[in-house]
Order: C-alpha cells, then sequence, then structure tokens
C-alpha cells in the first residue's frame, strides 16, 4: 500500500472504514518517510472529534444503542426473556462503537477485543469489568445494561463538555421518561 493511500482516511460506514482497525498497533519496523508513516497509522486508528459526532449521531451509533438497551430492559420488565437477550446481543455492535468512539478510537475486531482492553486500556472502560459488563449484557442482565448505561452517560456528558454545544446528552434526555427503565 502507497503511504499517499494510507493517508487517505476512510468515514465510519464506508468499505474502508473496516480495515482502519488492522493498522492500530502495527508495529513500524523502518521508515523512511520523516514520520508521515507513524502519523498515517496513527490517524487511521484514531477518531477526531468531528468523526465521533458522525458516527455517534449521523450515524446513529448511540441512539441504535440506547434503543437496543432500552428495548432488552423492556422485555425484561415484561418477562420476555429471549428477547431480552437477543435485544441486548444486538446492541452490542452499536454499544461498542460508542465506548471506542468516545474514547477517540476505532473499534477492533471481536478477536481482538479482550487483548485490546488488556493491552491498550480504555481510560473509562478498565477491562476486567468492561468484560464483565459486555459479557453480563450478552445474557441481557439488565444490572448489566444499566451499569453500562450510566458509563456511556458520563461519557456522553464529558465528550459534551469539550464541544462548544452539547449534542450527546441532548440525544439521551430525547429519550425522555424512557430512560427509568435503564436509570434504575
Amino acid at each position: 500500500m502507497a503511504i499517499s493511500e494510507l493517508e487517505q482516511v476512510p468515514p465510519f460506514g464506508t468499505h474502508g472504514w473496516w480495515f482502519r482497525w488492522s493498522f492500530a498497533w502495527a508495529p513500524i519496523i523502518f521508515d523512511r518517510s520523516a514520520g508521515r508513516l507513524a502519523s498515517a497509522l496513527r490517524r487511521q486508528a484514531t477518531v477526531t472529534a468531528d468523526e465521533a459526532e458522525s458516527i455517534l449521531v449521523e450515524h446513529d451509533r448511540l441512539d441504535g444503542w440506547l434503543n437496543y438497551a432500552y428495548r432488552a430492559c423492556k422485555n425484561d420488565r415484561d418477562g420476555r426473556l429471549l428477547e431480552r437477550r437477543l435485544d441486548a446481543a444486538e446492541s452490542m455492535p452499536w454499544l461498542l462503537d460508542v465506548i471506542f468512539t468516545l474514547e477517540g478510537r476505532v473499534r477492533p475486531y471481536h478477536k481482538y477485543l479482550p487483548w485490546e482492553l488488556h493491552q491498550h486500556p480504555l481510560a473509562r472502560w478498565p477491562a476486567q469489568e468492561s468484560l464483565g459488563l459486555l459479557t453480563d449484557t450478552l445474557d441481557g442482565d439488565p444490572a448489566a445494561i444499566r451499569a453500562t448505561f450510566a458509563r456511556v452517560e458520563t461519557a456522553c456528558a464529558a465528550f459534551d463538555g469539550a464541544r462548544p454545544k452539547p449534542i450527546l446528552i441532548p440525544l439521551i434526555e430525547s429519550w425522555a421518561e424512557e430512560l427509568q427503565l435503564l436509570r434504575r
């Protein structure tokens, strides 16, 4: 791959987006590019604030995760255990996009998720605790979904705090009374 091609950063949802994580921790053995290579690799694996806004809001990753988390808790409330588990499992790709995007990183392939969390920890998501929450969420555990919601909400507030105008907390608050199921 030519360095000029590597410097082209594919946006979320495009074919090239799915390959961006593969550059995240690639070692640089030899570089004659005066730092262009390291910069290009770093850029492929990171998400800018503008990209994050696009991923979380325009591509509905935050709202989509809220929708599935809410449905899972609603199914739990209504005694629909299979449906609870299905919605909780469906929420996982959305949630992982939210978590990693809020940390300014491209989410890893599932195969490398535990490795990534242990070797390159996220600031708000300690590895063992996060992997436990993810596992419990896959089982449809409403307590895990609610604990995850609290963390996501805190991370969204921090993201908004660094922006000129809040965008994520207003999106969450637009769920109004439905948030009661996620905040119990």
